[in-house]
């Protein structure tokens, strides 16, 4: 049958930040403050999406559950300490709760939504348009006055209410009202359409499970500074994006959100950056979060076992290899950013930094019985002893950039890091290893990173070995150990970012004009980048200026807490993958710096000082 017009159209009334995330810890969706449901991956986080509206139209599948009529206001809101969101719509004739979450994963996966009365009488609208595969799969749909079954191939989506739901064109509509009291709840799983559909779960008892579980881990966290609310908002977002089944945590929930609105820096975050999980893992230490840390060390086990020359900066969320890269040609991208990207050809780069970031993580993961054979230990010398072979060597850095390798500074202080942790964790328990060749790879790094990352001129360190251009990763010089924080050169760095790199009071990552990245340039300022200013601030002493950025930058959260990648100054909106692990990550730690509950690595003697060390 033909769609009636009336039913497609693009969704460009929602900005990034209108949208909330709920997940049950092996997927996740993002639902709009009108309550449309447009993107959803099914069964895991990098499955194809069933909805991908956000990234199309409603032709590419959405769910949406709103009054009928006309809304005069809306409000929204986690429960507290839960990833349970409640939006109410207030309408002409009463007021409405619209209750969405995931409820902790048994053997299927659920979405529950749940309309509660508050006050009078609201007619209310369910329009449900299913498409598998990106939105390009229009499933074979039957159904009874309260189940629908969707099936294409092996996936299969069943939707049970209370409520008549009826066919029009290629959507299934619900129409029905809610008086004070009472309650009209809708139950969609995913499973393999050679399963036989499960008993459904009763909705009460879904949410008393999701709560429980929510409330449950909060009750571990230890953070006891000032900033609790934005910490712990923080570190569940962190725990919602990783995959239980294996402990792999996802850089973000979505694919091919813009950098820049219209533009073609628009990638696939679905999947596990060694360099996140690492950044992630030792929040999540701080926070108290032993479990998370253990179980992430076996993901990282399995992922990298087998030679070290052959460790890659991104794995799968089970640990697969192969993600190649290609494009939606059919989606429009949101706001017609194309192309849209499934999978990520920075897989194949040489990130030499990643060496740094996963050998900090495991000094600090706690050791854990296991059936895995090769021991953390033994993991971390390989790499180490690879790593002196190749630290010499240019690579494509932390920000991926597609026009080649360079010497970049941030990736040698990082292959520094990796040397100085190893060198620490052997010497701690006396596990052997090549000390005296570490210890030689480490201060030639040093002295190069020193002579040859350092602009004297312009009294900061650069990008690269020889450049004229500034990057913020250079900001996190000071939070490894690697200098102390009131080194002049650190000092200078400082100046010399905030003076040229910060736009509206954010931080850019580099300048895309003159820095060549292999792109077009523009981007929006780097959230993390900003957050990597406030600690860094703080650290130099100029505390009253991270604070005033700290709290600026909070309040860019949206109304349940969530931050995507970048922020554009001039369009005051988000851009970019959304909620992104790595500004959160930035936010908590930055909270901790400045509530005295964490510090650089105490430095060490090296044959390089140029100023008397810690």
């Amino acid at each position: 049958m033909e769609r009636k017009k009336k039913n497609a159209g693009p969704l460009h009334g929602s900005p990034i930040e209108d949208y909330c995330m709920i997940g049950d810890c092996e997927t996740a969706a993002l639902v709009s403050r009108g309550g449309s449901i447009d993107w959803l991956c099914w069964p895991n986080f990098s499955s194809g999406a069933c909805f991908a509206a956000l990234l199309g139209t409603r032709d590419h599948g959405y769910w949406k559950i709103a009054p009928a009529g006309t809304v005069k206001a809306v409000r929204r809101q986690y429960e507290a300490h839960t990833l349970v969101v409640e939006t109410t719509f207030e309408t002409r004739d009463g007021e409405v709760c619209l209750v969405d979450f995931m409820p902790p994963r048994a053997e299927h996966s659920h979405v529950v939504r749940m309309v509660r009365g508050i006050r009078g009488k609201v007619a209310m609208q369910m329009d449900l348009a299913i498409r598998f595969d990106y939105g390009r799969t229009i499933p074979w749909v039957t159904s009874t006055d309260h189940e629908l079954r969707a099936i294409a191939g092996s996936d299969m989506v069943v939707l049970r209410t209370d409520v008549p739901m009826r066919g029009e064109g290629m959507t299934t509509r619900s129409e029905f009202a809610v008086r004070q009291g009472e309650t009209v709840s809708f139950t969609m799983t995913s499973l393999s359409s050679l399963e036989k559909v499960p008993t459904m779960q009763p909705p009460e008892a879904a949410l008393k499970d999701a709560r429980d579980f929510w409330m449950e881990w909060n009750g571990r966290n230890q953070y006891s500074g000032p900033y609790a609310e934005a910490v712990e908002r923080s570190l569940m977002t962190l725990k919602a994006m990783t995959y239980r089944p294996t402990g792999g945590i996802v850089a973000a929930v979505t694919t091919s959100l813009p950098e820049k609105i219209g533009g073609t820096r628009n990638w696939d975050y679905r999947y596990c950056w060694l360099r996140d999980t690492a950044f992630t893992l030792l929040v999540l230490m701080q926070a108290g979060y032993v479990d998370e840390a253990v179980e992430w060390r076996k993901w990282l086990l399995r992922a990298i076992a087998g030679a070290p020359d052959q460790v890659q900066t991104i794995y799968g969320i089970r640990g697969e290899r192969q993600l190649v890269e290609w494009e939606a040609d059919w989606l429009p991208g949101y706001e017609e950013s194309r192309p849209v990207r499934i999978g990520n050809a920075a897989v194949n780069q040489f990130q030499l930094d990643v060496f740094g970031e996963v050998a900090a993580a495991l000094n600090r993961v706690p050791e854990a019985e296991e059936d895995i054979r090769v021991s953390a230990t033994a993991v971390q010398a390989a790499l180490v002893d690879h790593l002196c072979k190749v630290w010499q060597e240019p690579d494509q850095g932390i920000w991926e950039t597609r026009d080649g390798a360079k010497h970049f500074t941030h990736s040698k202080v990082m292959a520094w890091v990796a040397l100085d942790r190893a060198i620490k964790h052997y010497e701690r328990f006396d596990g052997g290893g090549d000390i005296k060749r570490w210890k030689k790879n480490r201060d030639m790094i040093h002295k190069e990173v020193c002579a040859q990352g350092f602009n004297k001129k312009m009294n900061s360190f650069v990008q690269s070995y020889g450049s004229k251009e500034l990057d913020a990763s250079c900001l996190r010089i000071p939070l490894t150990g690697f200098l102390p924080a009131d080194d002049p050169r650190i000092i200078g760095t400082v100046e010399a970012i905030e003076k040229r790199l910060m736009k509206d009071g954010f931080v850019q990552r580099y300048d895309t004009r003159t820095a060549g990245d292999g792109l077009p340039a523009g981007e929006g300022a780097f959230l993390a980048c900003s957050f990597w200013m406030v600690t860094d601030l703080w650290l130099i002493g100029r505390r009253a200026d991270a604070t005033a950025m700290f709290e600026r930058l909070l309040g860019l959260r949206n109304d349940v807490g969530l931050l995507a990648e970048e922020y554009d100054p001039v369009g005051k909106r988000m851009v970019g993958n959304f909620p992104q692990a790595l500004s959160h990550i930035a936010l908590i730690h930055s909270a901790f710096a400045m509530s005295g509950l964490w510090r650089p690595e105490p430095m060490v003697e090296t044959k390089d000082f140029s100023r008397k060390t810690r």
